[in-house]
């Protein structure tokens, strides 16, 4: 062996766990990505979709898709920078840029792109990145390839963000960055004060709607939108392989901002444009929540009904304010011997998201249980029931 590969082969935790029968990850889907899946040829429910609008099998997704693919072809050989621009990126762009209420967007070929460009090449060497401790790992990643100064404040909590603020100089770009809804726990981000700490500092923000574009809004516009900041966030993101049943994302600002970016942020400058297909998709399910808001008020009443029914079981679901619920477990063994109990109940299994460091801190394992829009009350129910036996077996309620 060679060092490296000694030195990885060190690395047997899951290794361990496969031998105990209790490895969680890379379970192989052989059916479309909806509330009901394939799973060993076994019909499972699944819970651990981002799929918040239920849109990834829709027939006028798929469609869009096929045709993008027999006008443009599969793919673009090239980045938006030299020849992969086409006028279907343009256009989704003009589209997203009025939908979340700014003046440009500009398409990535995933999400974590989007935050891994923007975040390193927004700020220079002076500068400052003042980053939640629990954001997304892309902005993470983004903020290791800054040369800003970084500094981390406590979870959700503005006085340690104005502790922060004040370290900085004055008269020095502040950008703030966060998550809108945070992916693992489903809380928010207090963005009201947030923007008013902004203007005390004379800061900027951008906000991560992964999770809040397609759930938040009465047609989908984000949490921005819903609390009414939008004016005061100067960088909105989202990806569209959540509610926009696809893969890509996008970055929304000021024609200043978005010049620059489209001419500094080199995982978009560098990296072969999103594909016909992806962004025909894209395009037909932001029609689909245009058009179709009924479907953003069914997964809210899921997620009211399934919140009641986990708190009335005696579940620890934290501050979750959002289709992602977490349900506390506090011990990696235990979350994943749930996973694997859930996975196999009869008659049918349950698919949900084990949760463990370095995803969240390690006392705060969890299962993350997320709804989407195609499910139907009586999955909830039985999901309720499913969980609360095996809870209980494992003394978690």
């Amino acid at each position: 062996m060679s060092l490296l590969t000694d030195k990885l082969a060190q690395f047997t935790y899951p290794q361990e766990l496969i031998d105990r029968g209790i490895y969680p990850y890379f379970r192989p889907i052989s059916s479309e990505q909806d509330c009901e899946v394939i799973i060993n040829g076994r019909k499972v429910l699944m819970y651990g979709s981002n799929s918040y609008l239920g849109l990834t099998n829709h027939p006028k997704v798929k469609e869009a898709a096929i045709e993008a693919i027999r006008k443009y072809g599969t793919g673009c050989a090239g980045s938006r920078f030299l020849n992969g621009s086409l006028d279907i990126h343009e256009e989704l762009e003009a589209r997203l840029a009025k939908f979340v209420g700014k003046d440009e967007a500009i398409v990535f070929s995933t999400g974590f792109q989007v935050n891994l460009g923007v975040v390193s090449c927004l700020t220079g060497r002076e500068d400052y990145l003042l980053i939640d401790e629990r954001d997304h790992a892309s902005i993470i990643e983004g903020r290791r390839l800054s040369m800003s100064t970084v500094y981390k404040f406590k979870h959700n909590d503005m006085d340690h963000l104005e502790k922060m603020l004040r370290r900085c100089r004055p008269n020095k770009v502040k950008l703030i960055v966060v998550d809108g809804v945070f992916s693992m726990e489903g809380d928010l981000a207090p963005l009201k004060p947030m923007v008013e700490l902004a203007k005390k500092y004379k800061a900027s923000i951008m906000v991560d709607e992964a999770h809040g574009v397609g759930v938040f809004g009465p047609q989908g516009q984000g949490l921005c939108y819903a609390e009414g900041v939008t004016d005061d966030i100067d960088l909105i993101m989202a990806t569209f392989s959540k509610s926009f049943a696809s893969l890509g994302g996008f970055i929304a600002c000021d024609h200043t901002t978005a010049y620059y970016i489209r001419h500094s942020a080199r995982s978009y400058m560098f990296s072969a444009s999103a594909t016909p297909a992806a962004v025909g998709a894209a395009n037909a399910a932001l029609d689909i929540m245009l058009s179709e808001p009924e479907r953003i008020q069914h997964l809210w009443d899921l997620t009211h009904y399934a919140l009641k029914g986990f708190k009335e079981m005696g579940c620890e679901v934290g501050n979750t304010a959002s289709p992602i619920i977490p349900l506390f477990i506090r011990d990696n063994e235990k979350t994943f011997m749930i996973t694997k109990d859930l996975l196999n109940e009869e008659p049918v299994g349950l698919f949900v998201n084990p949760v463990v460091a370095p995803a969240v801190p390690p006392q705060d394992t969890l299962i993350r249980f997320s709804l989407m829009a195609t499910h139907t009350f009586e999955h909830v129910d039985y999901a309720l029931e499913k969980i609360e036996k095996v809870f209980k077996k494992y003394g978690v309620i």
